[in-house]
């Protein structure tokens, strides 16, 4: 933040107990007059003297469901006449002239219902208090504006920082980014008909919705607010009826509505207000509830729009929904990349589910081992820890694909060693073609293909499952994975080998 910080009010420091208490006579409202022109006169200066023409809106706030000011609400919150293209125009990174600027701060002493800061990138801030505290940082001392502000019967005092400096909630935080990967996975989830509506929030406690379908994605997209933040939430019911039997018993909720027009507005309400509610929801396409406590309704995934050179400035801190926290889990993943997880299910069409950090990947059959099995109970178990690489991370679809066969050594070279050499294996399958031997005295054992011509003529309509067969491995193909066996070469090979009496 800038260096050089000074509190302003008109507050007289000689009126103070020694707590720092004020006790002069000074009302903490706007007079609407002189003193509030004082105010704005003093920002002027400092804007002058550190060379600013213009402000940039940050975080920026529109009253909330309770007012704490002592002056009555205004319509518009102060905000009339200022944003041409309406209260949207008041967003996160809006540049403003001066004049403007010092309007909002108008506003903001009059405690009309918005706030926010106002910055020059390092160089300068300005930030509006309770009571009529004023905060102006710059990069350079400003002595002129100092002698100024005095001159105009206001009190500049030099400190440390100003209390309404942004502070994170939590620092190491990161806040999606509606970037590529996002508007992927939105055109998939509407597709998939999991979500059809958007909550456009341009600043706190203000919001727009949109109703989404494959053809307005776009559409919609095109006229967002710049750093906007977006939450996908759920399609409301048509059943009307049901989302009006939602409603709780009391506490704050934020009633969504779609008119017959396709128009759609939300407010937000409490108990006092379900009954009037309820009567106007009768003639709605559709509705919803949501709850307004932290943690009680949250949407399925939300984001926040870059800027136009991609960085995201925004500096929005929200409550991370499930499809956040995976979100958030996929950018940490890399192909080929080794994980830990437990098996949490083994699914009835042969697909392996682990739980990877709270995060369910899969597991495909052909990727659970290099050797032969017949279900994948057989490789693993539900509840077994298992060490895995990932294969690939689908971002649009949210999907993790892992192979334990990647971590295992290749035992198919070695195999390919043994050619030439007699084995006695199990028969495990009759085929059209011949039958399938397993060479190797283990439950994952190899198994090779003796062809009908390689049956002497006596074994070709007696051999069964389960008997053993003498066998001479002739070839491994270790691209395509397949062992080929013949039983009339092994007897010969034996014949040869057989010592003369």
């Amino acid at each position: 933040m800038p260096p050089f910080v000074y509190r302003i009010t008109k507050y007289d420091p000689a009126h103070r107990d020694e707590r720092g208490h004020y006790t002069g006579a000074e009302d903490t409202v706007s007079d609407h007059g002189p003193v509030e022109e004082a105010y704005l006169a003093a920002i002027a200066a400092f804007t002058e003297a550190a060379g600013i023409d213009q402000l940039e809106i940050r975080e920026p706030q529109i009253g909330g469901f309770a007012h704490f000011g002592l002056e009555p609400p205004v319509d518009g919150y102060g905000l009339a006449d200022l944003f041409p293209a309406g209260p949207a125009g008041f967003h996160d990174g809006a540049l403003v002239p001066i004049a403007v600027g010092l309007e909002l701060v108008r506003s903001m002493l009059r405690d009309n219902g918005a706030w926010c800061r106002l910055e020059a990138g390092e160089a300068f801030t300005v930030h509006v208090g309770w009571d009529q505290y004023l905060y102006i940082g710059s990069n350079l001392p400003c002595e002129t504006a100092l002698a100024r502000t005095r001159a105009f019967g206001l009190f500049p005092e030099r400190i440390d920082a100003s209390p309404y400096d942004f502070a994170p909630d939590d620092a190491a935080y990161v806040q999606r980014p509606a970037d590529a990967d996002f508007w992927a996975h939105l055109h998939w989830t509407v597709s998939s008909h999991r979500a059809v509506y958007l909550e456009e929030v341009f600043a706190a406690n203000a919001s727009r919705w949109h109703r989404l379908t494959p053809d307005s994605i776009e559409t919609v997209r095109s006229q967002l607010a710049p750093r906007s933040q977006l939450a996908v939430w759920p399609d409301l019911l048509t059943d009307v009826d049901t989302a009006v039997a939602a409603l709780p018993d009391e506490g704050l909720v934020e009633i969504v509505r779609e008119d017959e027009g396709g128009q759609i507005t939300s407010t937000v309400v409490d108990e006092t207000q379900f009954e009037a509610v309820a009567s106007q929801l009768a003639g709605a396409r559709a509705a919803g509830v949501v709850s307004m406590y932290a943690g009680e309704d949250l949407p399925l995934f939300i984001a926040v729009l870059p800027d136009s050179d991609g960085v995201l400035r925004a500096r929005w801190q929200t409550e991370q929904t499930p499809g956040d926290r995976d979100w958030a889990f996929l950018k940490t993943l890399r192909r080929g990349q080794v994980v830990t997880g437990t098996v949490t299910t083994i699914a009835s069409f042969g697909v392996t589910f682990v739980d990877i950090g709270g995060f369910t990947a899969m597991i495909n059959l052909p990727e659970l081992s290099q050797r032969p099995f017949d279900h994948p109970s057989d490789v693993v178990s539900v509840g077994q820890e298992v060490t895995a690489e990932v294969l690939g991370v689908e971002m649009v679809r949210e999907r993790v694909q892992l192979s334990l066969r990647a971590l295992q050594e290749d035992p198919w070279p070695q195999m390919a060693q043994t050619i030439g050499e007699v084995v006695i294996g199990s028969v495990t399958k009759i085929v059209p073609f011949g039958v399938l031997v397993r060479i190797e005295d283990r439950e994952d054992g190899f198994h090779g293909l003796v062809h009908t011509s390689e049956l002497d003529e006596a074994s070709r309509d007696v051999v069964e499952v389960g008997d053993a067969l003498t066998v001479k491995i002739i070839d491994v193909d270790l691209a395509r994975r397949r062992i080929v066996l013949s039983h009339v070469q092994a007897l010969t090979s034996t014949a040869e080998g057989r010592p003369c009496d």
